[in-house]
């Protein structure tokens, strides 16, 4: 094998071997399906092999690909050790948590209590979508969101781990009818058009969970809007368009609006922390026992009865079935 052979490009063999399809490892590798055809091809005249045996139907590992493949796996191991030995303590971890007030927040108040010094640098972006991305090309560590929302691809080369099951509510206008009730049910939304981030490719693992709420209740999904950034931003466009909006019970505040409960049943959103397989992180171990703490003490990943949940999300994390539609 050449010296100078480049990570990437065993990379992206231990990718196609793995998936033995190219559209696969592409969205795995999140690179374009042209750009991972011509690594292999780089890699293949590097060695001067052929790896792969390629069809109209099908992809298959050489005889040589199949001798090469653990060896390749070992380097690869070898290089992701190295990096995580020389950065182990010398970097911040990058952590989104999505908003100041959500429960991401409160799990990495939590990790700085618990381990004062160590330095965590918070970002704020919602969407799990996007922070996925971002964490799968090393650009971010950790995030918080709905994974059964993730593509299988991506969602196979990260770390998750359930932390809590957010009550769902609706955030309206105050002068909306239901408005007045100190909790929502579901059958009373029927007719009305909430608003839940369609058109944002950020944060789809959302949209698709409004999708999945809304089926069969007669409750309409906005139509796509551009991505609106910052909170005020997002209170101007909300208050100017009128709409409602699928919200959580730990939701910023918004002048003019409402928060209530969603009932009859209870939607569950379930909030995992997410973070790049092998990652290896002081910051991380504070936050696993952040999450303990505070998963523990508060009852989160307690489903009370008679919630919902979907069933992509109940399939994904092991859940019982929802007891009730």
């Amino acid at each position: 094998m050449p010296r100078d052979t480049d990570p990437r490009l065993l990379r992206a063999f231990a990718a196609v071997a793995g998936e033995l399809n190219f559209t696969r490892a592409a969205a795995r590798m999140f690179v374009a399906q042209q750009s991972l055809s011509r690594d292999i091809r780089r890699l293949e005249d590097q060695l001067g092999t052929v790896l792969f045996v390629r069809t109209t139907r099908r992809v298959a590992l050489t005889p040589e690909g199949e001798r090469l493949l653990p060896y390749a796996r070992r380097v690869l191991a070898a290089h992701d050790e190295l990096n995580a030995a020389a950065v182990r303590d010398e970097r911040p971890l990058l952590v989104d948590v999505g908003a100041p007030v959500a429960t991401g927040q409160q799990v990495l108040d939590e990790a700085r209590r618990l381990a004062p010094e160590l330095e965590f640098v918070a970002r704020y972006h919602s969407g799990l979508t996007g922070a996925a991305a971002e964490i799968a090309g090393g650009r971010l560590d950790v995030s918080f969101g709905r994974v059964a929302g993730l593509e299988p691809a991506v969602l196979a080369v990260l770390d998750h781990r359930l932390i809590r099951y957010e009550r769902l509510a609706v955030l309206l206008p105050q002068d909306h009818r239901l408005a007045r009730l100190p909790r929502v049910p579901l059958d009373a939304l029927a007719g009305e058009t909430l608003y839940a981030g369609a058109g944002n490719p950020e944060t789809a693992e959302w949209t698709d969970y409004a999708r999945h709420l809304f089926e069969g209740r007669g409750i309409g999904l906005a139509a796509p809007f551009p991505r609106i950034e910052g909170e005020a931003e997002f209170a101007r466009v909300v208050r100017r368009r009128g709409w409602s909006v699928l919200a959580s019970e730990v939701f910023t505040a918004v002048p003019g609006m409402a928060l209530r409960p969603l009932v009859d049943p209870v939607p569950l959103s379930p909030v995992s922390m997410v973070w790049r397989r092998g990652l290896r992180h002081p910051g991380l171990d504070a936050l696993q026992a952040s999450v303990r703490r505070l998963a523990d003490a508060g009852r989160w990943r307690e489903r009370p009865y008679g919630s919902w949940l979907p069933e992509p999300d109940a399939r994904v994390l092991g859940a019982a079935p929802p007891s009730a539609r």
